[in-house]
């Protein structure tokens, strides 16, 4: 038998014993906060930092910016590299029936592709309001530019007839372990996710396409993130780090395995789902904060042994390289990577939890500061799965009650299925759905 802490040794880059800080417990740091920090719970079983079935989506670094493609069997903003810039923006829709529904989707769809392709706004007189808002001047760089349009389980409900077209397991986002989510920030007919490689570009996007469909919706919720991608990342390598300071991204899905994505991502054509789905793919968000002063205070011993990897080269404890697979058959006492590292329950690398692997992606946030003046960072986590329940859910089981729960929470997201690509010949995303 081992204690949570006590048989990892944690190194610092030149191999010695760091000095640890003094031990803050989330209870004693919340209690030295103003009024306002009541309100906070303990917990996040639904954090999945760098091994709950692999993070960040990763591609060739230290390139130049270049076009995503629009058309194709499958959104290529789920595939494409990291970008250093996102924002997810989730909409309710207002639509009056299933005409105008279609024709919300069509115009987004149109303006997105637009956008990735680099096309030139329509022209209009000098009368009206300019058909683009300016911001990246008149010709628009090469930025990374990509977009992911997704549908939530409420787009489901009685309003424009879709009830049997749902996918079988988009359900609205539960409470899971360690939740204190705020309905402000949780849930959407439809979620936008921008990705490009600066804040301008991918804002002044989500603007050109908002304003397609101001008469139709109305923005539910924003999150706003970053990344610094490392240039020198190599295949299978984290390409970013979080807020936390660790390497995250580690062991992610190969998303230009092709078998793979069809194993673990994509919905086939012999799934149990309604036709249309075919080639999209359920998303699971989760805006995580992060309480960064209380982390910030842990001693780095602690801090390795919570998330089961040195901090500094990414390895896992005990070993010496990111890429390292860590081999918990032989360790089943924990004395080499805690019992319930978060490593290890994300990820427990048996047989039996090979089909729970994810795409992941996500971004760093930061919103100012709470009531109580604590910084209100975190991560924007995403993932793609061919099943919920088989990925993201089956991972969150695991994780409930981990040591991280003592430093992060979820606060919003929810759950939304991301709609096939749009073929070569044509179309537009969702078309299948309201066919």
């Amino acid at each position: 038998m081992t204690g949570r802490r006590s048989p990892v040794r944690a190194e610092g880059p030149d191999g010695a014993c760091p000095v640890g800080a003094p031990g803050v417990t989330r209870r004693r740091f919340l209690a030295g906060g103003a009024a306002a920090s009541a309100g906070l719970v303990a917990g996040c079983g639904a954090w999945s930092s760098t091994d709950d079935g692999g993070p960040e989506a990763t591609g060739p670094e230290g390139r130049a910016p270049r076009r995503v493609p629009f058309l194709g069997p499958h959104q290529n903003g789920l595939t494409a590299p990291v970008a250093a810039s996102g924002v997810l923006c989730a909409l309710d829709v207002v639509a009056e029936g299933r005409d105008e529904l279609a024709e919300t989707l069509q115009a987004i769809s149109a303006e997105v592709q637009r956008l990735m392709e680099g096309g030139a706004p329509p022209e209009t007189d000098s009368i009206g309001p300019p058909p683009d808002n300016g911001v990246l001047g008149a010709e628009p760089p090469v930025a990374d530019l990509s977009f992911v349009v997704s549908v939530g389980a409420s787009l489901f409900d009685a309003r424009f007839g879709l009830a049997d077209e749902r996918p079988r397991e988009l359900v609205p986002m539960t409470r899971l372990a360690n939740d204190r989510l705020d309905d402000g920030r949780t849930h959407g007919d439809l979620l936008l996710a921008v990705e490009g490689d600066s804040p301008d570009i991918t804002l002044a996007s989500l603007r050109q396409v908002l304003r397609q469909v101001r008469g139709t919706t109305v923005v539910r919720w924003v999150v706003e993130g970053h990344n610094r991608a490392s240039p020198s990342a190599a295949a299978g390598e984290a390409p970013v780090r979080n807020l936390l300071g660790f390497k995250d991204g580690t062991a992610n899905l190969d998303a230009s395995d092709e078998a793979l994505m069809d194993r673990h991502v994509w919905v086939g054509a012999d799934d149990p789902e309604p036709a249309w789905a075919a080639g999209g793919s359920y998303q699971a968000v989760r805006t995580i904060r992060m309480f960064v002063e209380l982390w910030d205070r842990t001693s780095l011993v602690e801090q390795e042994a919570v998330i089961g990897r040195h901090k500094v080269s990414g390895a896992p404890l005990g070993g010496t390289r990111e890429t390292e697979v860590p081999d918990f058959s032989s360790d089943p006492d924990g004395e080499v990577t805690p019992l319930d590292a978060h490593i290890r329950l994300a990820n427990p690398r048996t047989p039996e939890t090979e089909a729970d692997l994810i795409l992941r992606r996500g971004l760093s946030y930061s919103r100012g500061v709470d009531g109580a003046g604590r910084l209100d960072q975190g991560l924007a986590f995403v993932s793609y799965q061919r099943s919920l329940r088989r990925g993201f859910l089956a991972v969150q089981e695991r994780l409930a009650g981990e040591p991280l729960e003592e430093y992060v929470v979820p606060e919003g997201g929810g759950f939304f299925f991301a709609l096939p690509g749009v073929p070569e010949d044509g179309g537009w995303l969702g078309q299948g759905l309201l066919a």
